[in-house]
């Protein structure tokens, strides 16, 4: 009788992934991303384990928003206090705090559970070309290829 694998903690070898995001849209760049920090691109995935590895976005000053998305696409907060409903475009977002959007569109295709939680914990965002990731020798991602 044949059984189904299934990964266990302490048995996930993790890597470190560096991904440019110039000139690539935001959403074909926060699938790819969701998808390594989840492990999906490993036979080993499992839905209940964090099987995902770590990955650097750098550039995300340079992501592509196409088509009329810059102004009409909107997030809204609120503070939770009457009248707190703040908005911002996504092209203002961009231009004042691009780390925050692209954190944002990855996030939102995470699970919304603690493990969801401990995989966007793995998730480094940098506005420049320059990390602060060096010591673990990240391996460079062409993700246009798997776009």
């Amino acid at each position: 009788m044949r059984t189904t694998y299934m990964a266990k903690n302490g048995e996930v070898d993790r890597k470190w992934y560096v991904v440019d995001a110039t000139d690539v849209p935001l959403g074909r760049l926060s699938t790819v991303v969701a998808s390594i920090l989840r492990g999906k691109n490993k036979p080993t995935f499992t839905p209940h384990v964090d099987t995902g590895d770590y990955v650097i976005v750098i550039n995300a000053d340079k992501v592509k928003l196409t088509g009329k998305k810059a102004t009409d696409k909107v997030y809204y907060r609120h503070s939770q206090h009457p009248g707190g409903l703040k908005s911002i475009t996504a092209g203002e977002l961009r231009d004042k705090n691009s780390r925050r959007l692209v954190e944002n569109s990855i996030k939102g295709m995470l699970p919304k559970n603690t493990l969801g939680r401990k995989q966007w914990s793995k998730l480094f965002v940098y506005g420049g070309s320059e990390h602060q990731q060096q010591a673990q020798k990240p391996e460079v991602l062409d993700i246009t290829n798997l776009i």
